[in-house]
């Protein structure tokens, strides 16, 4: 029997008889490799699409606080806040022509609600993300972004 075996494995042309652990270990060495070449490239390029969203997110609300500033006549102050975007405030009924959001205001792209202030130190309104830190201050991912 194991003549029959050993027989039946030398007349197997190599190309049938699959690969050795050498050639598996091998290539799974330079999966590895790889891995770990592209993997940091990709998460920190992940840091900073974050960042970009952010801003886009900032840039949405500027143009609907500006329809809404066109249609009462001026922004919502700090205590309406974004929520003015989506349901009229009492001191806009008559004028308001919203909702000027889709959807609910969403959270920055770390979780964290967007800060709005109106007046702003910066403009006639600040509409804030604190990075991904959630501090005030910080640099890089941390940092905070501001229109």
């Amino acid at each position: 029997m194991v003549e029959r075996i050993f027989r039946n494995y030398i007349t197997v042309p190599r190309a049938q008889r699959g690969f050795t652990l050498l050639e598996l270990l091998v290539v799974i060495v330079i999966i590895g490799l790889l891995a770990a070449y592209v993997g940091p490239k990709y998460f920190s390029q992940l840091g900073k699409s974050e960042v970009t969203i952010a801003k886009a997110q900032i840039g949405a609300f500027e143009k609907s606080l500006d329809t809404y500033r066109l249609d009462i006549g001026r922004y919502p102050n700090t205590e309406e806040g974004l929520a003015a975007l989506l349901a009229a405030p009492a001191s806009a009924a008559g004028k308001w022509n919203g909702p000027y959001l889709k959807k609910a205001v969403p959270p920055d792209p770390w979780g964290h609600p967007f800060q709005y202030r109106a007046p702003g130190p910066k403009g006639e309104f600040d509409i804030l993300s604190l990075g991904r830190d959630g501090q005030p201050g910080g640099s890089g991912e941390d940092a905070d972004i501001t229109n």
